[in-house]
């Protein structure tokens, strides 16, 4: 593996569900924001309907307000709601529309995004469907947004992505070091809290995140490390 290149100022993360860079990848949002970087969020849904003993109704404002109280922890101030539906995201045109006309408005040079496989890691658990389907699309969006002929009416084109870096797959190629900004990881986490009141288990952010990062690490060569698989986009 490889340290994941610096040489960039703007990145855009885009997952499914507030809460999902929270596990683990905003530590290293943290320590790209320390450094002048400017990282925005493009949440595909709301994650309205995550909590069990919440109307979609009631939990999406809720859990909106935590995402943006956790992307300030680590310095992000941008954070924007697609609007599809929690659950059900359908892998399409409207979805990769939608990403596409986000990163033609933010002009990203990196994307972040999530693990689109079947099975989340190599643990054959099955991966969110939500996640597979927005993991895809991102991906094909960064293509998209490039294209004056796709999208015409979602803005201008933007070709200056260089890279997408997505968490979560069994064979990271790069990693960021985050051993300076766990701490700032595990207290964004815990700003979900009604989503972790709501699993109804003993979870504890802080030794969950140190626990997945400490593996990174000793793959990485430092104490604590994000682990991420680019693609050429």
């Amino acid at each position: 593996m490889q340290p994941m290149p610096e040489d960039w100022d703007r990145a855009v993360a885009v997952v499914a569900h507030p809460d999902d860079l929270e596990y683990g990848m905003a530590s290293a949002v943290a320590r790209f924001t320390r450094a002048g970087k400017q990282v925005n969020y493009v949440l595909a849904t709301s994650g309205e309907a995550g909590i069990d003993s919440l109307d979609p109704a009631q939990c999406r404002p809720l859990r909106e307000e935590e995402q943006r109280a956790s992307a300030a922890v680590v310095g992000v101030d941008h954070v924007e709601f697609l609007g599809h539906p929690d659950g059900s995201v359908e892998y399409g045109l409207a979805l990769r529309r939608d990403i596409a006309a986000a990163l033609r408005r933010l002009r990203p040079q990196v994307v972040f995004g999530m693990n689109f496989e079947l099975t989340w890691g190599d643990q054959r658990v099955v991966n969110h469907a939500d996640h597979r389907a927005v993991g895809l699309a991102t991906l094909d969006a960064c293509r998209d947004a490039a294209n004056r002929w796709m999208f015409a009416d979602a803005g201008p084109p933007w070709s200056g992505i260089t890279g997408a870096y997505l968490a979560g797959l069994a064979e990271p190629t790069h990693f960021v070091d985050v051993t300076d900004t766990i701490a700032d990881g595990v207290v964004s986490l815990s700003e979900h809290r009604a989503y972790i009141d709501g699993l109804g288990t003993d979870f504890d952010p802080d030794r969950f995140l140190r626990d997945m990062a400490g593996y990174g690490g000793m793959a990485a060569g430092c104490e604590y490390a994000v682990l991420l698989t680019r693609f050429g986009v």
